[in-house]
């Protein structure tokens, strides 16, 4: 494969006004797509054959009368001295909801004192008037709304008043100065690695061509197909984290062997076929891993692995192609004016020596000498991170608006505290021949279970075989006593004879939703960890290089999950992180990470123990190949580390919640794995192990194919000559 990927690079550097044509010609052909198309509506991030959603489309085909309702919001009176039925503050709440019925879009108000359909609390200290609105476009959507808050505001401080509700939909607000900070730091950073504007803008220009390629075709896609907005995000995430990595690989190669003295054809060439061939199988690693998301059998899950994995490939095909057409272009001046300098005065550079020098070839010295020191202090820091994952909560969505502070979240709670679950009621649907005469015997039994609150009297459909009976909790519906209570539902689905009962609703939907999420996460985790064991026996030809490296992944990968239990759900303060905190996470969270993590803890795992096991080969021992090899990998795994980083350090000051919670989670997940995992525990495994690290059972050995993954075929086919010539020259 190396020669194969040396011919490509050359060719590429041969042919750049080709290769540049082909980008081109690839783009206009998905940008022709989306602009005759247009961009397709999103699909919703839903199971559609979980048995809640396939009871809400029975109940919709045998009750379809109900009417569309239109938006509503709620003021929530809590006053803080005296009774809600006191006369004066009686009045007081009649004349705030009179002055909401003049708000512009409300179409009625109810008066919670209305002796027929009253909302005051049992002990009088709450009252609900709900507004009510039509059809309402995007924009009045947010102008009505900012009235009506404006209205809370303005209401007197004893009447204690929250806004409940919004009509606003949730979406993420536009980029802030934190991310243009984060891309600046990268920026700043493939600067410091390069000593060059050139090389560090070519690195960030061919990820950056990647993610809009790659995004531009996810988007085509969705134009024909619905696509989910999570596709979207873990696409775009995904694209640009390898994207980063991959150039940086290939480019810190081929300036090496620039400055060892190749000419820039056979730099290019060289470089595309040594880092190119690690490249191909990291990214191969993950799009085998993505696609497997297929094993969760969940439609927009398999949409999330597919366009993820679209997205890698792209960023491998670029750094390929697109890439080596740059390197040729910017020729030396890829390299710092002072090595520039060097090479016209002929001083070759010669990575063994500087290999032995600086600040990580102590380090690796070290944790050589220390192996078992290293460890125990690395797997004590990672599973000290991980512990608050134990107690991790997710939920599927959360009612009550995204901030826990808010008057949004404040109103829905102050429901719930004293009229139970009846903004996210059960919906129980009864099917049975003459199911009239069993009703009654179906609410004395819901009443009886643990964790109601109320039983609403049943409707019958025309047919007289169905019956609707809405239950209303006495907890959240992300509570665990409400999911206890879904289960206790289901548990006595056929305790009447004839009769069997489903549960539907928001929240019984939720709650399914949640546990098939949390199921295909288990299932998910099991595969990669089968794919990474095999790939890497493939790409390392060892049995525990791929166990070693698989157990760094899910360590860092629990550290993750561990802080941002920690920093979402507990609440802890972190620096970066504006964002509301203390609810349970999304429950796609974890498959995100999962997934984005997994790359680039292959990514890290490929280009570290490839450099090893390339000086192992050539003959040094097993201790001494380590040093070697992290020597001269491991600059380039901390400055790939670096900049993913600050990039999603940068998103996680978002103060969109979904957004910061990915960001920050694959925050943690990348400086746990490159910095401890790669960085401490990796070589620190291999020095304990010594030479049985690289063993092979020999039937096995008979049955792999060889993976030239250091390029060792190049060098057998290294023309004479091929360091000598001319060569380009530039001023110092």
């Amino acid at each position: 494969m190396s020669s194969f990927l040396a011919r490509m690079g050359r060719f590429s550097a041969a042919h750049r006004l080709v290769v540049v044509l082909a980008w081109v010609a690839v783009f206009a052909g998905l940008a022709g797509v989306l602009g005759a198309k247009g961009l397709g509506e999103n699909s919703p991030d839903t199971i559609p054959d979980s048995r809640s959603t396939l009871a809400l489309a029975t109940m919709s085909e045998q009750f379809p009368s109900d009417a569309a309702q239109g938006a509503t919001l709620q003021l929530v009176f809590h006053p803080s001295d005296s009774l809600v039925t006191d006369p004066a503050t009686a009045a007081a709440i009649s004349q705030l909801l009179a002055q909401a019925a003049d708000l512009p879009g409300v179409t009625s108000v109810s008066d919670p004192f209305d002796a027929s359909s009253p909302y005051v609390s049992p002990d009088q200290t709450l009252a609900v008037g709900t507004l009510a609105y039509g059809d309402l476009t995007a924009d009045q959507q947010q102008a009505d709304y900012d009235a009506a808050l404006a209205l809370k505001q303005a209401a007197p401080a004893d009447l204690g008043v929250e806004l409940g509700g919004n009509l606003v939909p949730l979406g993420a607000p536009e980029q802030g100065l934190g991310e243009a900070v984060g891309v600046l730091a990268a920026f700043v950073i493939l600067l410091l690695t390069f000593g060059s504007m050139r090389a560090a803008g070519a690195n960030l220009l061919a990820s950056g061509v990647g993610v809009v390629v790659g995004m531009v075709g996810v988007f085509a896609y969705g134009a024909l197909w619905p696509i989910g907005s999570n596709s979207i995000i873990l696409a775009a995430m995904l694209g640009l984290a390898v994207g980063i990595d991959y150039s940086l690989f290939i480019l810190s190669r081929f300036r090496n062997e620039l400055r060892a003295g190749r000419r820039v054809d056979d730099a290019v060439a060289r470089a595309t076929g040594t880092a190119g061939t690690a490249v191909v199988f990291a990214g191969l690693t993950v799009i085998v891993a993505l696609v497997a998301l297929v094993v969760a059998n969940i439609g927009f899950i398999t949409q999330m692995g597919v366009a993820a994995a679209a997205a890698v490939a792209i960023a491998v095909l670029i750094s390929l192609t697109l890439l080596p057409a740059m390197m040729r272009t910017m020729g030396v001046k890829a390299l710092s004016k002072k090595q520039r300098a060097a090479l016209t005065a002929g001083e070759l550079w010669d990575e063994s020596q500087h290999a032995t020098t600086g600040f990580l070839n102590g380090w690796a010295g070290f944790v050589v000498r220390r192996p078992v020191v290293a460890i125990l202090a690395g797997v004590a820091v990672l599973v000290t991170v991980a512990l608050p994952m134990l107690g991790m909560k997710t939920a599927f969505s959360i009612p009550g608006g995204t901030d826990p502070q808010g008057t949004e979240r404040t109103a829905y709670n102050l429901i719930v505290d004293k009229f139970g679950g009846v903004q996210s009621p059960l919906i129980v649907l009864a099917e049975g021949d003459g199911i009239a005469a069993h009703t009654a015997d179906i609410e004395a039994d819901l009443t009886a279970m643990a964790g109601v609150e109320h039983v609403m009297p049943a409707e019958i459909n025309a047919a007289g075989d169905y019956a609707r009976i809405v239950v209303i909790p006495d907890a959240g519906p992300i509570d665990d006593a409400t999911t206890a209570l879904v289960h206790d539902i289901r548990a006595d689905e056929d305790a009447i004879t004839g009769v069997h009962l489903e549960v539907t609703g928001e929240t019984a939907i939720g709650i399914d939703q949640t546990a098939a999420l949390n199921s295909a996460l288990i299932t998910y985790l099991a595969v990669i960890v089968v794919i990474s064991l095999a790939l890497l026996v493939l790409m390392f030809r060892s049995i525990l290089i791929p166990v070693v490296a698989t157990l760094g992944y899910l360590l860092s990968l629990f550290a993750s999950f561990g802080a941002s239990t920690a920093v979402f759900q507990w609440g802890w303060s972190f620096p970066l992180i504006n964002a509301p905190q203390g609810d349970p996470m999304m429950s796609l969270l974890p498959i995100l990470l999962v997934g984005v993590l997994f790359g680039l803890a292959m990514d890290y795992q490929v280009f570290l123990v490839s450099r090893i096991r390339e000086m192992h080969v050539a003959g040094m021992d097993a201790k001494a190949a380590i040093r070697e090899g992290f020597a001269r990998s491991a600059p380039v795994l901390v400055a790939a580390a670096s900049i993913m980083t600050v990039v999603f350090g940068g998103f996680a000051t978002s103060t969109f919640n979904v957004a910061a919670s990915i960001a920050f989670g694959l925050m943690i997940g990348v400086i746990a794995d490159a910095f401890i995992v790669r960085l401490v525990l990796m070589p620190a495994v291999l020095s304990l192990l010594g030479e049985s690290v690289w063993w092979l059972p020999r039937w096995l050995d008979k049955v792999l194919p060889h993976v030239d993954t250091e390029g060792h075929a190049l060098d057998d086919r290294e023309p004479e000559g091929e360091r000598e010539g001319e060569r380009e020259l530039v001023d110092a």
